[in-house]
C-alpha cells in the first residue's frame, strides 16, 4: 500500500502528510463540513494516523483531519513525520486491520 503512495508522492498527486485518501462512498456521505478535509492533498500519514489510526471511530478520524487542515505547517508535517517514523520502528499503533467502524454500505 505505501509504495504505491511514494510513487503518488512523487509525482505530486499526494503528499508525505494530509489526511488518507478516501474512497468516494465516503466523500459521498461527508457533511459540508467534513469536506474541509478534502481541500489539501492526501496524504501517505498523517495527524489521525498518529492520534489513534484505525482504532479510532471514523467521525473522530475526520475530526483529526479536519484539526490538521487548519493547522498545517512545516512544523506539524515534520512533528507527524517523527511521530510516524515512531511507530515504525517501535510497532505501536501500526494498522492491524481494524476499521474503526466504518463498514462499506453502513
Amino acid at each position: 500500500d505505501e509504495l504505491p503512495n511514494l510513487v503518488n508522492v512523487l509525482q505530486g498527486e499526494m503528499a508525505l502528510v494530509g489526511p488518507r485518501p478516501t474512497v468516494q462512498v465516503q466523500v459521498n456521505r461527508y457533511s459540508e463540513l467534513q469536506r474541509g478535509r478534502l481541500k489539501v492533498r492526501p496524504g501517505t500519514t498523517g495527524w489521525a494516523q498518529v492520534h489513534g489510526r484505525a482504532t479510532l471511530p471514523w467521525h473522530e478520524r475526520i475530526e483529526l483531519d479536519l484539526w490538521y487542515v487548519e493547522h498545517a505547517s512545516l512544523r506539524l508535517d515534520i512533528r507527524v513525520l517523527v511521530l510516524t517514523a515512531r511507530m515504525v520502528l517501535t510497532g505501536h499503533g501500526l494498522y492491524r486491520g481494524e476499521t474503526g467502524g466504518w463498514r462499506p454500505g453502513a
